[in-house]
C-alpha cells in the first residue's frame, strides 16, 4: 500500500457508505452478502467482512438473526437545547424547553446517598469518599427515551436542608439556582464541557442503541463565589441528537 491509499476494507465499506447515503441501497435493504462484496470488489473473505464491520460501527447497517444485514433507518437529528440560565419561576431548564416544544417531555429520576468517587470529587472540589446526592434522570420525548443524567451535590452544601433531595420537598423539580438560593446559596456560573464517547452498554440499552453508538457527553458544573455546588453528566445519543447552544452576548 502507497503513502495515501486506503486499506481495502476502508475502500469497500467507503463505497458501500456511498450508496447507502445516496440511496442506492435504502433502509431495510439487505445489504450484499460476504460473497456477493468478495466477487463484486474483487477482496478476500476477511476484506468483506471487515467492511461490513466498518458499516456497523458506523451505525448504519445492523445484522439481523437468521436473516442477514441490513441498512438501517437513518434518523432525522433533533436538537436538545442548551441556553444559558433564564428565571424560570421554578421549573428546570429541560422543563422549560419541553413546555416551548410544546410539553411532550417527561421524566422520571431516583435519588440516593452516595460517595464521591475521584472524578467527580475533582469536579466538585471535594475530598474522595466525601458524601453526595446522587440523582439519575430518565428523560424521554414523546415516549422515546431521549437522554439520560445523573447528578451529584454535596451534602456540606445540602446535607439537612429542605433542598437535599432534588425532586422532593417544597422546592422539589425546581432549578439548582433556585433550590441554592432558597438556602442561601448564590449560583452565579456555570461550565460546561461537551464530548463524545462510544455509549456504555447499559447507557446503550436504555437510549435504544447498539453497542459501538457514539453518545455526546455534557458535562456541567454550578458554582457559587467560585465554588462548585452541582456536577452532572448529561448523555444523549448522537446519531439521533445535537446538542444547539444559545447564549447571550453582553
Amino acid at each position: 500500500m502507497t503513502f495515501g491509499e486506503q486499506p481495502a476494507y476502508l475502500r469497500v465499506a467507503g463505497d458501500l457508505r456511498k450508496k447507502i447515503v445516496d440511496g442506492s441501497l435504502p433502509p431495510h435493504t439487505r445489504l450484499p452478502s460476504q460473497a456477493r462484496i468478495r466477487e463484486e470488489y474483487g477482496v478476500s473473505d476477511t476484506v468483506a467482512l471487515e467492511a461490513r464491520k466498518v458499516l456497523m460501527a458506523e451505525g448504519l447497517v445492523e445484522g439481523r438473526s437468521g436473516s442477514g444485514t441490513y441498512v438501517r433507518e437513518r434518523p432525522v437529528p433533533r436538537r436538545v437545547a442548551r441556553t444559558g440560565y433564564r428565571a424560570s419561576g421554578g421549573s428546570t431548564p429541560f422543563r422549560q424547553e419541553q413546555a416551548e416544544d410544546g410539553a411532550r417531555g417527561t421524566w422520571e429520576s431516583r435519588s440516593e446517598q452516595a460517595e464521591a468517587n475521584s472524578a467527580v470529587a475533582e469536579r466538585l472540589g471535594i475530598r474522595a469518599g466525601d458524601r453526595v446526592m446522587c440523582t439519575k434522570y430518565v428523560y424521554r420525548d414523546a415516549g422515546e427515551v431521549m437522554m439520560l443524567s445523573t447528578s451529584w451535590e454535596p451534602l456540606a452544601v445540602t446535607g439537612r436542608t429542605p433542598v437535599m433531595l432534588p425532586e422532593e420537598g417544597p422546592l422539589g423539580g425546581c432549578g439548582v439556582v433556585e433550590r441554592m438560593a432558597a438556602i442561601d446559596v448564590v449560583v452565579d456560573n456555570v461550565a460546561e464541557e461537551v464530548g463524545a464517547r462510544p455509549g456504555l452498554a447499559e447507557e446503550l440499552m436504555a437510549l435504544g442503541g447498539v453497542p459501538g453508538h457514539v453518545v455526546i457527553v455534557v458535562q456541567r458544573t454550578y458554582f457559587a463565589s467560585g465554588k462548585p455546588v452541582e456536577t452532572a453528566d448529561v448523555v444523549v445519543p448522537a446519531d439521533r441528537y445535537r446538542i444547539a447552544y444559545h447564549l447571550p452576548v453582553r
